[in-house]
């Protein structure tokens, strides 16, 4: 095995471990629920969608708001810590980093959309 070999097989291993330690963080702090729970709960939640504005105006969840990760956290409060928390971004990796942080400032409630806003069938609404 050549230096290189050695050197790209520890930075594959140093990044499938750190992408393990993320997922069992997430499951201890959040439950993935699929579209059907997901459905069912938001009436009774706080639905969060997670992504940037252009593409939350491009189409998002009916009833979502839009608090994009990127400024959560600046604005993290505005999110009740008495009511369920349902987070959702285009996949799963920004819901993810966003439960990681509310978990962090107390909050329990957290619930993330298993396949996320990609593979949504539900009911959406587009800005104008």
């Amino acid at each position: 095995m050549t230096i290189y070999t050695i050197i790209v097989l520890i930075i594959l291993v140093v990044f499938a471990g750190w992408q393990l330690i993320t997922l069992l963080r997430r499951n201890k702090v959040a439950k993935m629920i699929d579209e059907p729970a997901f459905q069912s709960g938001l009436h009774h939640a706080q639905v969060i969608d997670v992504r940037e504005k252009k593409p939350f105006d491009e189409g998002h969840i009916l009833g979502a708001r839009n608090v994009p990760y990127s400024t959560m956290k600046a604005y993290y409060m505005q999110i009740r810590k008495d009511l369920p928390v349902y987070l959702y971004d285009q996949s799963t990796t920004l819901s993810t980093r966003a439960a990681l942080l509310l978990a962090k400032h107390g909050y329990s409630e957290i619930y993330i959309l298993k396949r996320g806003y990609q593979r949504w069938e539900g009911k959406t609404k587009k800005s104008e």
